[in-house]
C-alpha cells in the first residue's frame, strides 16, 4: 500500500555531496533517501606547481580531493556556492563563487584574472570542462585542464530508491546534473514500471537537467529558477499543492 503522506526524497547525486544535501532535506522535515546513480572515481593526473598559477577553477566539488594542501594558498574560483563552501572546508582560504554555472564562472574569471598573470588550472571530470577551457583560451588565458576524476554510471537502480518507489514512499527526487538524470532514467525503466513516478515530483537544477527526465510520467517536473542547491531546495519546501 502506498504511504498516505510520502515524505521520502531521493537524492541522486554522488555520495561526495549527497550527505550535505541529505542534512538539508532532513531539516525541511523530509526523509532523505541516498540513491546515487553515479560513482566518482579519482584519476591520476600531473598538476602544475601551485606557484605557476594565478587561480584554480573548480566546476564541481568532486575535483577538490585532487588538490592537496600545496594548492590551498591559491585563489580558487568556484562555479557555485556549494562548491565554494566545500573548498573552504577543505582548507582553501581565498575562495570566490560565481554563484550559478560555467558561464558565470567564465565571467568571474574575466573579472578577476588577466591573461598575462599566470596559468589557470581547471581540474575536471573526464570529458567535461572543454568548452570553458576553449573559451578562456580564445580570450588569451593559459588554461591547464586536467582530468582528475570520472563519473561512473551504476549498473542498477540503488536498492533504497527501488524499495521506496515500490511502496509509494517518495514525494520528490532531486537531480543536479544531466548525466545523473540520464542514468536515473535508464535504471528506473529497467527496474520498475514507470507508473511508480505518478505521485513523485522531479526537481531539476536547470532546464538541461530536466530534459532527460521529461519522458517519464512524473506528477510534476519542476526546474529551479537558478542553478543552485538553495533554489532547488526552495522547490522542495514549496510544494505548490
Amino acid at each position: 500500500m502506498p504511504d498516505p503522506r510520502p515524505r521520502g526524497v531521493l537524492i541522486t547525486r554522488p555520495e561526495s555531496g549527497a550527505n550535505e544535501t541529505a542534512a538539508r532535506v532532513a531539516a525541511l522535515g523530509f526523509v532523505p533517501i541516498l540513491a546515487p546513480v553515479l560513482g566518482i572515481a579519482a584519476l591520476p593526473a600531473r598538476l602544475p606547481a601551485p606557484d605557476r598559477l594565478q587561480a584554480v577553477l573548480v566546476t564541481s566539488g568532486n575535483a577538490l580531493p585532487a588538490l592537496g594542501p600545496a594548492f590551498h594558498g591559491a585563489a580558487l574560483l568556484a562555479v557555485g556556492d556549494a562548491t565554494a563552501a566545500r573548498a573552504r572546508a577543505a582548507g582553501f582560504a581565498d575562495v570566490a563563487s560565481a554563484g550559478r554555472n560555467a558561464e558565470a564562472l567564465e565571467a568571474l574569471v574575466r573579472e578577476r584574472c588577466r591573461p598575462g598573470d599566470g596559468a589557470l588550472l581547471l581540474p575536471t571530470a573526464r570529458g567535461e570542462g572543454l568548452a570553458l577551457a576553449r573559451s578562456l583560451r580564445e580570450a588569451g588565458f593559459a588554461v591547464v585542464r586536467r582530468t582528475v576524476y570520472a563519473a561512473v554510471p551504476q549498473n542498477t537502480l540503488p536498492a533504497a530508491a527501488e524499495e521506496a518507489l515500490s511502496r509509494g514512499a517518495v514525494a520528490a527526487a532531486l537531480f543536479f546534473s544531466p548525466a545523473t538524470a540520464r542514468v536515473f532514467t535508464k535504471l528506473l525503466l529497467a527496474a520498475l514500471p514507470a507508473g511508480c513516478l505518478n505521485t513523485v515530483d522531479a526537481l531539476a537544477l536547470s532546464p538541461a537537467v530536466a530534459a532527460p527526465l521529461a519522458p517519464l510520467p512524473w506528477r510534476r517536473l519542476r526546474v529551479a529558477d537558478r542553478p543552485s542547491q538553495d533554489a532547488l531546495l526552495t522547490l522542495l519546501a514549496d510544494p505548490m499543492e
